[in-house]
């Protein structure tokens, strides 16, 4: 009878990166290992969408603390439980608790110089690499190397998605969703006035109701759009938990967004979607759907400083994005629902 071996993966804190660390971990469940996922709670649900996770564990753990003595007692409940652990993020603070688990082999990148807390370190690569590859490469498997159609891929049962759709009294690819948001900063987010103008464009075409997602972060931003909308919105912004949002892209007709987590959700899911990028590159992060539409003007317009990877444009024109229309957008949706 052969041995299951027992993993333990540290997640990223990312929404997206969550999801394309999805590839890992279906390679490393083929060869036979059995998974569990410590996770902090706000991506705890992306896994929980993965069959091939045998197990999710909430990390206790507040956003940028150490919590040595949390991370302690959580060490000391997995010690004896895991073989392998593998440990997504590259700080020293995420390859403390499988080092205090005394789990045996511990795989990573060098990250930020963790000597001793990992004793599979692979070298930390140049540049930004793509993310997919990045996290993929942790198997060890040089000779079943990335295939170029390996993508992130989700699954929610019939069942959760009836139940948000009826939870929202909507009906199954009869609205459309945005997320105007994104976590990294305003120079990833399209306009608001754009949002609005193809919401009313939508909904004067089809008659559906637009979703608008996101964090209570974004319910600003939702209600700004909504108010340039009359009728054609509807703000579920901070009002669903990230399981039901995942659960109402899935079910959806389509979704536009920005370069973000829910991108990344939505592609996953195979959805048929609109990503506009604009400060950052879809090189290296990508919605991997099967038939994306990524909209980026860095090669039409000239601009020098773009990509530019800054939360906010540094010189106040955001005109990567401002200058994709409404107009092109409708017509990349229309495309990718056909």
């Amino acid at each position: 009878m052969t041995q299951v071996i027992r993993s333990f993966v540290v997640a990223p804190q990312w929404i997206g990166d969550a999801v394309m660390s999805e590839p890992l971990l279906a390679r490393l469940a083929a060869r036979g290992e059995q998974l569990t996922v410590g996770a902090l709670p706000w991506v705890a649900p992306v896994y929980r969408a993965m069959p091939q996770v045998h197990e999710v564990i909430e990390l206790p753990f507040a956003h940028g603390r150490l919590d040595w003595a949390g991370r302690k007692r959580l060490a000391s409940d997995l010690r004896g439980r895991f073989d392998a652990a593998y440990v997504l993020p590259n700080s020293i603070k995420a390859a403390l608790i499988p080092f205090m688990a005394r789990i045996a082999r511990r795989v990573g990148y060098h990250g930020e110089g963790r000597y001793g807390l990992l004793n599979e370190r692979l070298p930390n690569p140049q540049g930004r690499p793509p993310m997919v590859a990045f996290y993929s490469a942790l198997a060890g498997d040089a000779s079943d190397s990335a295939s170029a159609d390996e993508r992130p891929r989700l699954r929610l049962s019939d069942e959760t998605l009836v139940a948000a759709t009826d939870a929202a009294e909507l009906r199954r690819a009869a609205y459309w969703v945005f997320a105007p948001g994104a976590e990294y900063g305003p120079a990833k987010c399209w306009p608001a006035t754009h949002y609005a103008e193809l919401a009313r464009s939508l909904h004067a075409a089809h008659g559906l109701p637009v979703l608008l997602l996101g964090s209570a972060k974004e319910l600003a931003l939702c209600e700004s759009i909504a108010a340039l909308a009359p009728g054609a919105c509807r703000i579920l912004a901070g009002k669903t938990s990230l399981h039901d949002a995942m659960a109402l892209i899935a079910a959806s007709r389509g979704v536009v967004s920005n370069d973000s987590g829910l991108m990344h959700v939505a592609a996953a899911f195979g959805v048929p979607q609109v990503a506009v990028f604009g400060s950052t590159s879809p090189e290296p992060t990508p919605p991997l759907n099967p038939q994306p539409k990524v909209v980026w003007l860095q090669h039409e317009i000239g601009l020098e400083c773009s990509p530019c990877f800054d939360r906010t444009c540094r010189f106040g024109h955001t005109r990567c994005l401002v200058e994709v229309t409404p107009q092109r957008v409708e017509a990349a949706l229309r495309q990718s629902v056909a």
